[in-house]
């Protein structure tokens, strides 16, 4: 969504706190121990188990960490849990969409917990289907500008399923089908240019453009269900002017 990057790095900036951490790494390790038990324990056979292992390097999660999520979640050491995906779907103040991307040992804590964060913070849960037809799982992958221009980048992934690029200040946002993820990032290491990150996301066709107040109402429903352990991603349809995000970062 637009401005959907740009709000990532406002986040991003007010999550630094300790307690904030140590959730992100929670769930960067459920991450990694989820991977290797779908598709093996072997980051170079399972594209995702290396996607999420270097996302968790990236955030400084400790190697031993790592290493122990990864050999849990192959069998190769006992603990691991049985964790299941669920989405819940609802939404916020203003009629923003709501999808809640879960990962959960125990249905009923998630669904209480999301239910609660929900109903106390302007929003309500909807039937499934309710808003998940406004969003498409889509395949992004993040690269530093640096020397590159936008036509650098296009030309190296165009051939390999790459949908758009899009300028987003410091880096190029490329993005494409999910299934296309593994062959654009393919292309971008042959083109001997650095990948930042990459992942897939939902992004929403229909959007609600927000005030700096409306902003802020959805960004206390977001952090209210983050701050559930079953939580992993929250993805709204809003979308900020520039004016909207200079008025936040000055919070």
């Amino acid at each position: 969504m637009a401005g959907h990057s740009k709000w990532a790095t406002t986040k991003h900036k007010k999550a630094a706190n300790d307690a904030k951490r140590g959730k992100e790494f929670a769930k960067l390790v459920k991450n990694i121990e989820v991977a290797a038990r779908m598709g093996g324990g072997d980051p170079s056979a399972n594209p995702t188990l290396d996607d999420m292992i270097k996302k968790a390097k990236k955030a400084s999660v400790p190697n031993d960490n790592i290493e122990r999520a990864r050999k849990r979640g192959s069998g190769e050491e006992a603990g691991g849990a049985d964790w299941v995906p669920i989405m819940y779907e609802g939404y916020g103040p203003n009629g923003v969409a709501v999808l809640i991307e879960c990962l959960t040992d125990n249905r009923n804590r998630a669904a209480t917990e999301v239910r609660t964060a929900m109903s106390k913070n302007g929003g309500n849960l909807g039937e499934t289907g309710s808003v998940s037809y406004m969003f498409t799982r889509t395949g992004i992958i993040q690269v530093k500008k640096g020397e590159l221009t936008e036509d650098d980048v296009l030309m190296a992934v165009l051939e390999a399923g790459a949908e758009e690029v899009n300028d987003l200040g410091e880096v190029f946002e490329i993005t494409c089908e999910p299934t296309d993820l593994e062959a654009v990032k393919a292309a971008l290491v042959d083109a001997d240019i650095e990948i930042e990150d990459a992942d897939s996301d939902f992004r929403a066709s229909v959007e609600v453009p927000l005030d700096a107040e409306g902003a802020r109402k959805i960004f206390r429903l977001v952090d209210a269900l983050e701050e559930s352990d079953d939580v992993q991603n929250v993805y709204t349809n809003i979308t900020l002017s520039d004016e909207v995000l200079a008025e936040l970062e000055n919070d």
